[in-house]
């Protein structure tokens, strides 16, 4: 008997497709209207066609959709609309088809419960003299349509974690064409993709976007999500952001943020960044809550203080330390001045939610975040915290510095 693959049984014809993709479509054009569903995760989209050329997100008509089927509204009024506020190009229709990011409002126009960028937005401008720049590490993982990692043997594992992070050959990196389509897919669209490498785990891998300026960096990183779900979909695969895609003694998947202010990119800016990291030790269970959907519980799965995180429990910081909650590049401690490294926000985060916490604390000094972490099993994770300060291969501080701040 032949073997079952399932990508070739519910693969479509391509080339048939393509026929009909090529059809002139005469002064219309398609608009695809991106958003956040209610999972705060998860990325919605539909297509309309218009008669004119899109030349800015205000020259789009408000649209809606139907907020019962995404977790945003109740069937009894169940419109929410979709305001576009950032406009990209298609590269899959080409032309002069746009990919169009919106947000999303109630009944009264306000921004429904799930539209962090509105708030986002405030944020940014509340702090637009101090310039804050931001790039994302975006860490993904592929996964064939059964949900087995890309890949990998379909009964067994393959060879332990190391040869693959940012290797090359057929036996150490798998899905390398989906990388590199999406790569050129967003150079097309516009987005500011910086670059992208394999990852530690085999079938994991990572992109990053930045610099962006403010609330550019949330736009740009969720419409640089949608393309990757969408190119994955091209090829018969699956692309997840779950934080810890795989159990057992293999890495998790986070969207470290690159931070820095105008100040701190100036020369003498070190300073600058040792006051941001001070601020931020003193809102650590704050922050955790903003960095996953979940108010933390994600990244309780992937912030173990193993597989090059820290614990979810505990803030620290670093030169060069990739087991601290901040990463100091050593880069900027030669120079003075340049950026520090976030290392916390899960792989499923939302960069609205992330990059206005970091401004409202290291830019606005705002100390009164309305939302905290609370461990679902303290006393799990004190054990693992014991157990990661204790361990025999001995945690001990890097000639770089790792350092904890003592509790104030």
């Amino acid at each position: 008997m032949m073997p079952f693959n399932l990508r070739e049984e519910f693969t479509t014809d391509k080339y048939v497709a393509d026929r009909f993709m090529r059809l002139p479509t005469g002064n219309n054009v398609q608009a695809e209207y991106i958003w956040i569903d209610g999972t705060g995760e998860h990325i919605r989209s539909k297509t309309r066609t218009l008669d004119f050329e899109i030349k800015s997100p205000d020259d789009l008509p408000i649209w809606n959709f139907d907020g019962s089927s995404t977790g945003q509204a109740y069937g009894a009024d169940s419109d929410v609309f979709l305001k576009p506020v950032a406009i990209f190009n298609d590269p899959f229709r080409l032309g002069k088809n746009k990919l169009v990011m919106c947000e999303t409002l109630d009944n009264k126009m306000q921004p429904n419960g799930t539209n962090h960028r509105h708030r986002c937005l405030e944020t940014m401008e509340s702090a637009k003299n101090e310039h804050p720049w931001f790039g994302m590490e975006q860490e993904y993982t592929l996964l064939d349509v059964d949900g087995h990692p890309f890949g990998w043997p379909k009964n067994g594992f393959p060879g332990p974690q190391g040869p693959y992070y940012c290797g090359v050959g057929s036996s150490k990196v798998y899905g390398r064409d989906i990388v590199e389509s999406h790569y050129r897919a967003c150079l097309y669209a516009g987005i500011q993709i910086s670059g992208t490498n394999a990852e530690v785990m085999p079938g994991q891998w990572e992109f990053q976007v930045g610099p962006c300026e403010g609330i550019k960096m949330g736009d740009q990183l969720w419409v640089a999500r949608f393309l990757l779900h969408r190119v994955a979909e091209e090829f018969g695969v699956i692309a997840t952001l779950d934080p810890k895609p795989i159990q057992g003694d293999w890495n998790g998947a986070g969207c470290h943020t690159n931070v820095s202010t105008e100040k701190m990119r100036n020369k003498g800016g070190y300073s600058e960044i040792l006051s941001a990291i001070d601020k931020l030790s003193k809102c650590h269970h704050e922050h955790i809550a903003y960095y996953d959907p979940t108010g933390g519980k994600d990244n309780e799965r992937r912030l173990t203080g193993h597989h090059e995180t820290a614990s979810i429990d505990q803030f620290s910081y670093g030169v060069a330390h990739r087991g601290s909650s901040i990463r100091i590049p050593r880069q900027t401690e030669v120079d003075g001045y340049g950026y520090f490294e976030d290392r916390r926000p899960s792989s499923n985060c939302d960069p609205y939610l992330v990059t206005a916490a970091i401004v409202r604390t290291i830019c606005l000094n705002d100390r009164k975040l309305s939302r905290t972490y609370v461990p679902s099993d303290i006393d799990k994770l004190r054990k693992m915290l014991e157990k990661t300060q204790t361990d025999s291969t001995g945690f001990t501080a890097p000639a770089g510095g790792f350092r904890v701040p003592s509790a104030k």
